[in-house]
């Protein structure tokens, strides 16, 4: 018997039910491991035809007068070949892959272009290999200019195990520069090295909260109990906007003081944070006395319903005109409590681009530091 044998796990199974589940759990494993390696082999082939386009064919220079007749010539000589899958169009993509990621393999591979030579550097790529995406949502990340905002998203893409269609989302609703304008410079620079990392209440908080996905038409007046039942009928995308480690537990939950009732729209326990999250939704401009309310809200859960080994109840006001002086001056600075204003459609990126430059400016941050 192999070494390799003798690791197989034999699994004792009884009944029916029992090699139906064993077996749903092998073949997922196996059809998982299958595609992630179909995958690298195909990243890989992207990126190694970009190389050649570029350093043999082009003379390493990244555009050249004859190279939209090169990638034609060799588009029309790979699809005799194969049939299909390699247009122009896709050779580009390959050429703008290799560009893109250019120094993230090691260049001696493609220095000598045998047989024997590319056998060992798709070895090598299977042990560690150096992307962890699909192809589609490198197709994605490519058409992010800002190097920083591109390796953000590509860490929370592969952190968070998203489709292309959320990546598309949250690249749309400017994820980053929502994260980035709610953050210090310190906290921009972490963005492009860590990701979103949750270790305080202000990483929970974006400017503006993007609601696009509710359906809700952009008028003058809501009632609070129309955005809350439709935060409810969408919750699984409503977290997906809130951010990590979310957890719901109620709606309108009832506070009672002197036979009085009070209630709060939503609560949210965030594991990561380890604490709970109480939302307040506000569809008129932002009061005193709605920070009030939500001050006493936080006071009730830190007082009555935490843990002691929990840290303190983060309060969010979801609002649709928030002031952020009112806010400095009516809380205390340890308040843990936090305005945000929410949209009803995707932002304008470029506006928020522009604004997150102004905003590292008056920081005194350069661009290239960021």
């Amino acid at each position: 018997m192999s070494k390799r044998d003798e690791k197989l796990e034999i699994v004792k199974i009884d009944g029916i039910d029992s090699l139906v589940a064993e077996s749903v759990k092998l073949i997922k494993y196996a059809r998982n491991l299958a595609s992630k390696q179909v995958n690298l082999i195909q990243l890989l082939t992207y990126y190694t035809l970009g190389n050649w386009i570029v350093t043999v064919e082009q003379g390493g220079k990244e555009r050249a007068s004859y190279g939209k007749k090169v990638l034609e010539n060799l588009s029309q000589k790979l699809n005799a070949e194969f049939e299909r899958g390699f247009s122009v169009r896709n050779l580009r993509n390959a050429r703008q892959f290799y560009l893109t990621y250019k120094d993230r393999i090691r260049q001696t591979p493609f220095a000598e272009l045998d047989e024997q030579k590319r056998q060992t550097m798709f070895a090598e790529m299977e042990k560690q290999s150096p992307f962890s995406l699909p192809w589609s949502h490198y197709l994605q990340l490519m058409r992010i200019e800002n190097v920083d905002e591109r390796t953000f998203y590509e860490i929370e893409a592969t952190r968070e195990n998203w489709s292309i269609r959320t990546l598309q989302r949250q690249y749309n609703s400017s994820y980053y520069e929502r994260l980035a304008l709610s953050r210090d410079k310190d906290g921009v620079k972490a963005l492009a090295v860590k990701g979103n990392e949750i270790t305080r209440a202000t990483d929970i908080i974006k400017q503006p909260t993007i609601l696009e996905f509710l359906g809700l038409e952009e008028r003058e007046k809501y009632v609070e109990s129309d955005l809350e039942s439709a935060i409810i009928d969408k919750l699984q995308k409503f977290l997906l906007e809130m951010g990590k480690g979310y957890l719901f537990e109620a709606r309108q939950k009832r506070f009672t003081f002197d036979e009085d009732n009070y209630y709060a729209d939503l609560i949210f326990y965030n594991r990561l944070l380890r604490c709970y999250v109480i939302i307040d939704l506000k569809t008129e401009k932002l009061t005193h006395q709605d920070l009030g309310q939500m001050q006493m809200y936080v006071n009730y859960y830190d007082r009555y319903v935490k843990l002691e080994d929990e840290n303190p109840t983060v309060g969010i006001l979801l609002c649709r005109e928030k002031n952020d002086a009112l806010v400095e001056i009516t809380l205390p600075e340890n308040a843990n409590i936090y305005a945000s204003e929410y949209k009803l459609y995707l932002p304008d990126k470029k506006m928020l681009q522009q604004k997150l430059k102004e905003w590292l400016a008056e920081e005194g941050v350069d661009e290239d530091e960021v």
